[in-house]
């Protein structure tokens, strides 16, 4: 199954909901009217595509209309595919807006980030098995130590993925833990490490002053680490992940969003206007539970499979 196959069985519900919609507003519309319009853009905002994302294309929308002269109301659902993908392609265009596969630095560090509950430890178990595939050797680090059952769950995909862990005890300085698993990665000649961290809440500020302190930490042994740091969101929780979002944003460098849980929401709108309100690139996207199901974002059959 191609990419663009799996995307289209995995955002039926966005698809079904959004495309549902509009045509439920072309069948209603016997002409292209400012109802018509304000019905569409209320469509958007409720796929969560953002508020300014969808004013956005809802002013390229109605220029579309104005140039070509089109009557026809059956014609609106191509045109929004062409503008939405137009956006999104000139976002995402150049190869730093996917995750590199193939790193020439070694150890290459990523560290994920994002608050409990949206996918972050099995969105790692997931990344350690596309690299895995590719021949690299894998490290995963523990750093979550607030919480044991982090730790378990890490260990299950260490296990499953068959790579290495390095952890402490409960409790131990999430930041030693990082500086014992890059020593580590150096010393064996590992090629990736991923490193774990609480699923803090973007409001506990030492918590977040921790993030930073774990930054430090590898760039004291690897100045120009972490190669990666990725925030994890949860696609089903909409415009509030921007919150998160923007939170971690304020704390630490941020270069990349995973959204996960992308097959289970029909909001899956908000991959269209997050790199516009962020300005941080969606660069994996969680499309299922098997293990294969995280894949590199690409623009262009992200928006065929949720219109075609």
């Amino acid at each position: 199954m191609s990419l663009l196959d799996k995307l289209r069985k995995k955002l039926v519900r966005t698809r079904t909901s959004f495309i549902g919609k509009i045509s439920e507003l072309v069948n209603l519309h016997c002409k292209i009217d400012e109802d018509l319009i304000e019905d569409i853009e209320e469509v958007l905002i409720q796929s969560d595509v953002g508020i300014q994302m969808s004013l956005n294309i809802i002013d390229k929308l109605k220029e579309e209309l104005r140039i070509t002269k089109t009557k026809d109301p059956n014609k609106i659902q191509d045109i929004l595919e062409n503008i939405i993908e137009n956006i999104l392609v000139s976002e995402y265009e150049g190869a730093t807006n996917s995750i590199n596969l193939n790193p020439e630095q070694k150890p290459y560090i990523i560290i994920f980030v994002g608050v409990n509950g949206v996918g972050k430890t099995t969105s790692i178990g997931k990344l350690a098995k596309l690299y895995k595939d590719r021949g690299k050797s894998v490290l995963l680090v523990a750093a979550d130590t607030f919480r044991a059952a982090a730790e378990e769950q890490l260990e299950v995909w260490a296990k499953r993925v068959n790579v290495p862990i390095i952890k402490q005890k409960y409790g131990s300085d999430p930041s030693s833990v990082v500086y014992d698993g890059i020593i580590s990665a150096k010393a064996k000649g590992y090629d990736i490490v991923l490193v774990d961290t609480a699923g803090r809440l973007h409001t506990k500020v030492n918590l977040m002053k921790e993030l930073q302190k774990m930054v430090r930490t590898t760039q004291k042994l690897i100045p120009d680490a972490p190669h990666e740091i990725l925030l994890v969101l949860d696609a089903t929780t909409g415009q509030n992940g921007l919150v998160q979002a923007r939170k971690f944003k304020e704390t630490i460098p941020v270069s990349g969003i995973i959204i996960a849980k992308l097959d289970g929401t029909a909001k899956a709108g908000i991959v269209v206007g997050i790199r516009n309100e962020l300005g941080i690139p969606v660069k994996l996207i969680g499309i299922g539970e098997n293990i294969e199901d995280l894949k590199n974002f690409h623009a262009r059959e992200f928006v065929k499979a949720i219109f075609q």
